[in-house]
């Protein structure tokens, strides 16, 4: 029940937004559903709560109504924890997109991998406190993720980590800076889902490092 409530409280945060951005530009479902080739009971049915939006849709929304996708994505669920804990609920989210997230998310373990080496030289380092909150203002963007990269990015610069978890964190930190991302940064709205896994990954491991044996 307490997961019915928090999916219905998701849909209306994404139909208030959509609802609110379409007053702002004086603008019908209508008119929405004629300019993105959409009727407009579907788009009806998503701001209401009653149909799940696809990530192509909400690409729409976010390029026509001037609302950051990250802030669809979050709003409709795509960013919250639950989410991320329940790899069936993405897989069936990027239905249709061409992106299996069984099989980037072995290739993204591999990069981690790699970057975690890279995080514990001095270059690796110089890295990460020079790119990140660079790029992350060129981002430009909110939701889940992004605020979970901050997190680790503020607990990284905090000097009272253990190494192991610093590298950890340093790896999450250099794959989202460096640009040989599984699913490129520029094929938009999907570039930033492999980057949101690492986080997955990351917090994962720092959980299970954490957690009394």
């Amino acid at each position: 029940m307490a997961a019915d409530r928090e999916g219905m409280q998701e849909q209306n945060r994404l139909g208030a937004l959509i609802k609110n951005a379409l007053r702002a530009k004086s603008m019908s479902m209508r008119k929405l559903g004629g300019i993105i080739g959409m009727d407009a009971a579907s788009i009806s049915r998503i701001v209401s709560g009653k149909q799940r939006p696809r990530l192509e849709q909400l690409h729409l929304f976010a390029q026509h109504l001037q609302i950051p996708v990250q802030e669809l994505l979050a709003a409709a669920g795509l960013g919250s924890k639950e989410m991320k804990d329940d790899i069936s609920e993405l897989r069936d989210a990027l239905q249709g997109s061409g992106i299996c997230v069984e099989n980037i998310t072995g290739r993204i373990r591999q990069e981690l991998q790699k970057y975690e080496a890279y995080a514990q030289t001095d270059e690796g380092r110089e890295m990460i406190q020079g790119s990140f909150l660079n790029k992350l203002a060129q981002l430009r963007s909110r939701g889940y993720y992004i605020d979970q990269l901050r997190d680790l990015y503020d607990a990284y610069e905090s000097g009272g980590l253990p190494d192991a978890e610093r590298h950890i964190i340093g790896s999450a930190l250099l794959y989202f800076v460096l640009s040989t991302d599984i699913i490129p940064d520029f094929n938009f709205p999907f570039g930033y889902i492999d980057d949101a896994i690492a986080v997955r990954i990351v917090l994962e491991r720092l959980e299970s490092m954490r957690r009394p044996s």
